[in-house]
């Protein structure tokens, strides 16, 4: 079996915000600055399209320890090997994606109310929780839980937390004093000049508040 997944730092990729640099280039430097695993997202791309990109972001992270999860789709995470899916609410059933993963990938689902974790199954190894803050990348997501929202479903969760939402920099504290096992990142990373840097910057707080 695999270790757990180490979600201090997840970082989920964005198309758009990786600009020229592009995505698998984005991810090496990420992960050069400390990001401890990689979800693929990019709900505008065709199954082709995230496959190619699947590959390209693998290339990158081979020999490194981080694994890849693929955001939403279940088919190219099976065509692509890839380490793990993360689910929505509305996606196909964590049981089915533990089925034809198999037992070391990791499964994650997506929780934005404490009630939803009534529907939580073994085949889950963790949530990621929010949004947490106003964010700009998922038009569709829901409302802000805040920090009270997010302290809530963690305290309540019978797995480990990974928050997402508007997190940067400065939200870290907060975010981590909820009791989350760490933070997702988007335009906090993808959105920035360096992405090594930024990925620097958001360990330096995290590993600040685990000393705390």
């Amino acid at each position: 079996m695999r270790p757990p997944l180490d979600l201090s730092l997840y970082l989920v990729t964005d198309t758009r915000l990786c600009g020229d640099r592009g995505v698998a280039a984005t991810v090496a430097a990420a992960v050069r600055g400390g990001v401890t695993a990689v979800q693929l997202r990019d709900p505008g791309a065709d199954a082709r399209a995230l496959f190619s990109l699947g590959r390209a972001i693998q290339g990158e992270l081979h020999g490194t320890g981080v694994p890849l999860i693929v955001n939403d789709r279940l088919d190219v995470a099976v065509w692509l090997g890839a380490d793990g899916v993360h689910l929505g609410q509305r996606d196909v059933s964590p049981e089915v994606a533990r089925r034809l993963l198999g037992p070391d990938a990791y499964v994650g689902l997506s929780v934005s109310r404490a009630e939803q974790l009534a529907g939580v199954t073994d085949a889950v190894d963790h949530l990621g929780v929010g949004p947490v803050f106003p964010q700009t990348t998922k038009p569709d997501a829901d409302e802000p839980i805040g920090l009270d929202g997010l302290a809530r479903i963690v305290r309540e969760s019978p797995l480990p937390c990974v928050a997402i939402g508007g997190i940067g920099v400065a939200e870290v504290a907060g975010v981590m004093g909820s009791g989350a096992a760490g933070v997702a990142v988007v335009s906090a990373v993808c959105g920035r000049p360096d992405p090594e840097a930024a990925a620097r910057s958001l360990v330096h707080v995290l590993r600040q508040e685990a000393s705390a």
